[in-house]
C-alpha cells in the first residue's frame, strides 16, 4: 500500500543508527517479499561515492528494471534467511541491486563498476537462490539481455525461410 511505502521511505531515507523495532520489522518485511520475487540480488561496496553518482546508479537501475537500496547489513542478513535464499556474509558499506531475472541488476552493477572502478566493488550475490561470487555474478552480467536472446532466436528461425526464398529465386 501506499502507506506503507512512505514509511518505509521514511525508515530507509533517515538512516538513523536508533531505528525502532517496528521500523527494523518494515525493512525486513520489504526486503524479504522483494527478495523472494528477485532472481538476482547483488551485493556491492559503495564507499567514497558522491550523492550524484548514487543518483546516476539509481538512474540506470529503473531503466533496467532493477531496485536498489542501502540497508544495514543485519536488516538484509535477517531478510535473506526469511526469503529462504542461504546464508551471505555481509560485511563494510554495503549497496543492494536486485530484479526480477538473472541478468539485468548483474549488467547494471557490471556496467557502474566499470565506470567507478575506484568507489564502486561488486562484492557477491544471490543467483537463482545460490549464493554467488565476484566471478559468478560478472560471468552473468557478460550474457546477453533477454531481449537479445529472443531476437537471436528470431533470426534463426527467420534463416530457412530468407534462405528457401533466395533459392526458389535464384531458380527463376
Amino acid at each position: 500500500s501506499v502507506s506503507c511505502k512512505s514509511r518505509l521511505s521514511r525508515c530507509f531515507e533517515g538512516r538513523r543508527k536508533n531505528m525502532t523495532k517496528q521500523q527494523k520489522s518494515e525493512i525486513i518485511d520489504f526486503l524479504t517479499v522483494e527478495f523472494k520475487n528477485s532472481l538476482a540480488v547483488v551485493v556491492c561496496d559503495y564507499k567514497g561515492l558522491t550523492h550524484k553518482e548514487l543518483e546516476s546508479l539509481r538512474k540506470e537501475a529503473r531503466a533496467n528494471n532493477t531496485k536498489v537500496q542501502v540497508a544495514k547489513n543485519t536488516l538484509v542478513t535477517v531478510a535473506v534467511k526469511n526469503a529462504e535464499l542461504g546464508d551471505i556474509d555481509l560485511t563494510g558499506t554495503n549497496i543492494f541491486l536486485w530484479s526480477e531475472d538473472q541478468i539485468s541488476a548483474c549488467k547494471v552493477a557490471d556496467k557502474f563498476a566499470m565506470a567507478n572502478k575506484e568507489k564502486f566493488v561488486i562484492k557477491s550475490g544471490i543467483i537463482e537462490g545460490q549464493i554467488a561470487d565476484f566471478a559468478t555474478v560478472n560471468a552473468f552480467a557478460k550474457l546477453p539481455s533477454r531481449e537479445q536472446l529472443l531476437g537471436m532466436l528470431a533470426a534463426t528461425w527467420m534463416a530457412p525461410v530468407a534462405n528457401f526464398t533466395i533459392g526458389l529465386d535464384a531458380l527463376r
